[in-house]
């Protein structure tokens, strides 16, 4: 299961955006995730709930790490570094769980609801949640 998981997490890649800012990057890697990622949380929630995570002895974590490898990170640093080069954010100031939030949000809402995201849900944790955050964080 694991490896089926894996397989279309590669053959569905969600590039990395650079719209010139970090709110407008950030609408359009949700987006593209959660339009390309629903039926891939489909499966890891089918699989977690299949008993995968019991017969391999893996925490949630720990499944969450294998079925979604670094992907989301490498595009996230890029897009936040992007953002920090423009002077939109100090990722100094910034802790690594303010950074992982709209990924995570993304992430919940996808495994409570396998279906896209709302625009509407994207657009208020970027700009509801995250951006008041890291502009608190970076003084601005």
């Amino acid at each position: 299961m694991l490896a089926a998981i894996a397989h279309y997490r590669n053959s569905h890649p969600v590039a990395v955006p650079d719209t010139g800012s970090l709110s407008g990057d950030l609408l359009a890697l949700l987006t593209s995730m959660s339009e390309a990622r629903a039926t891939f949380f489909a499966m890891a929630a089918a699989t977690a709930f299949s008993g995968l995570l019991a017969d391999a002895a893996l925490t949630p974590a720990e499944l969450r790490d294998r079925i979604l490898g670094g992907a989301s990170l490498s595009i996230a640093r890029v897009v936040y570094q992007r953002a920090h080069d423009r002077g939109e954010i100090d990722l100094g100031s910034i802790p690594p769980a303010v950074l992982a939030m709209p990924f995570d949000l993304v992430r919940h809402d996808l495994l409570m609801d396998p279906r896209p995201l709302e625009p509407a849900r994207i657009h208020s944790i970027i700009n509801d949640v995250f951006i008041p955050l890291t502009q608190r964080r970076s003084g601005q």
